[in-house]
């Protein structure tokens, strides 16, 4: 790696250290938040429902304002949301308000995220393009993974052990204050290298433009699509599994208020990002298609999900997170290099953003779905119920392997704004 491509490596790295260190000091403790708030089950995951409905709604304009006014900009403003929108969450809870105040500043929450999603990823990627870095996407892609998943692992047991000294929300206050910290950090540092973005004098008509072209090399992409569609059951179930595993271990080790027990499911999902991360370039090495990653993950994921609705036993719980967490995780740097390897340049942000969109959209209908069956059945069954509707992303996954893209081989040709984006 070249010195110009180093630097642009360590401030994504940067970036990425803050913005998942702040996010994470609620992470571990944010359900029992929600509870504490006075919200039923049912509420709680819908708040988080509308929470992704709100990513789902602003992804594709967040990442139009990525593409046509910057990235930079687009990491500005989610700074800004955010804060402003986890003080207000901050509020509702002292104030014990309901359930329609958590459901508007979730979506205020959900537009916040949308303005990271794509713009820092299309950052990195254009940058090191930029600068002349030849290798392999999944060995940037997995050190960033490393290094959010050490933010993330001190992160959320800070916050558990933090809301455990004192109250569930001082945590939420320490995340305004790093976002804020953050917003100076991205200014000085954060730079728009390797993409122009396209202002317009006509707004409107840019907007569609992008869109346009995003929707081109996006949907209309056979292997771009078929791994957006496999998104909404793979992401739809992690959000929730990651946020009912925090009551359930609490319940499976028997004491409610062992704030700092739910902080170690998070960090046990945080240091398995570490391992995934730097297991990911590894694992490439191994196998010819990025795809065959990708199934394996699936298939595998959804069957210790199968398992741990089954289990009763709080350390078998733990350890089968802990290898569910390092399965996902060790796929993700594969997935995100296998698409960005497959679209162009100038629509990059928006096309990251719409994929993200997928993911939310079936947290939208999961999220809800799972609490319910949680309220009914109880969280082991929930958890098993979500396992299986894992399963549906597979075949997905292998429409997209049976397409032939370029970008599923070891070696895989790099897409630019010039060359056609198929590879069927």
């Amino acid at each position: 790696m070249n010195p110009a491509a180093r630097k642009i490596q360590s401030v994504y790295l940067t970036l990425t250290l803050g913005n998942t260190l702040a996010a994470s000091f609620i992470w571990g403790i944010n359900t029992l938040f929600l509870l504490d708030a006075g919200l039923s089950n049912l509420e709680a995951f819908a708040a988080n429902a509308f929470f992704t409905a709100g990513m789902v709604v602003f992804e594709v304009p967040t990442g139009v304002v990525a593409d046509g006014w910057g990235r930079r900009v687009s990491f500005l403003l989610g700074t800004v949301t955010l804060a402003g929108s986890t003080y207000l969450y901050f509020l509702l809870w002292q104030l014990s308000a309901p359930f329609l105040w958590w459901a508007v500043v979730s979506v205020l929450l959900g537009l916040g995220f949308t303005f990271f999603s794509g713009a820092v990823e299309a950052w990195l990627v254009d940058a090191l393009r930029f600068t002349g870095y030849e290798g392999g996407l999944e060995t940037v892609l997995g050190r960033g993974q490393m290094v959010s998943g050490a933010a993330m692992l001190a992160g959320s047991v800070a916050g558990g052990v933090i809301a455990q000294a004192t109250n569930l929300g001082v945590p939420f206050l320490i995340r305004v204050g790093v976002l804020l910290a953050m917003f100076v950090v991205a200014f000085l540092l954060m730079h728009d290298v390797g993409f122009t973005p396209e202002r317009s004098a006509h707004p409107l008509k840019a907007t569609r433009a992008v869109l346009d072209a995003s929707i081109e090399n996006g949907l209309k992409n056979p292997p771009v699509r078929y791994v957006m569609l496999a998104a909404p059951f793979s992401a739809g179930v992690g959000i929730y599994v990651f946020y009912a595993l925090q009551p359930y271990l609490l319940q499976l080790f028997g004491d409610p208020r062992a704030y700092s027990v739910a902080g170690l499911a998070a960090a046990i999902v945080a240091g398995a990002q570490v391992v995934g991360g730097w297991l990911a370039p590894r694992i490439r090495r191994l196998v010819r298609k990025r795809t065959t990653v990708l199934i394996l993950s699936g298939v595998v994921s959804a069957s210790i999900l199968v398992v741990l609705g089954f289990t009763n036993v709080f350390w078998v719980a733990l350890a089968l997170l802990t290898f569910w967490a390092m399965v996902d995780s060790a796929a993700t740097p594969v997935r995100q290099a296998y698409v960005n390897d497959m679209i162009p340049s100038k629509q990059r942000a928006t096309v990251l953003s719409f994929d993200s969109l997928m993911g939310s959209s079936g947290g939208v209908v999961v999220q809800p779905l799972l609490g319910r069956a949680a309220d009914v059945y109880g969280y082991s069954a929930s958890l098993a119920i979500s396992g299986v509707i894992e399963l549906i992303a597979v075949p997905f996954l292998l429409a997209s392997r049976r397409q032939g893209s370029l970008a599923d081989q070891a070696n895989a040709a790099i897409i630019t704004s010039e060359t056609e984006p198929r590879q069927s």
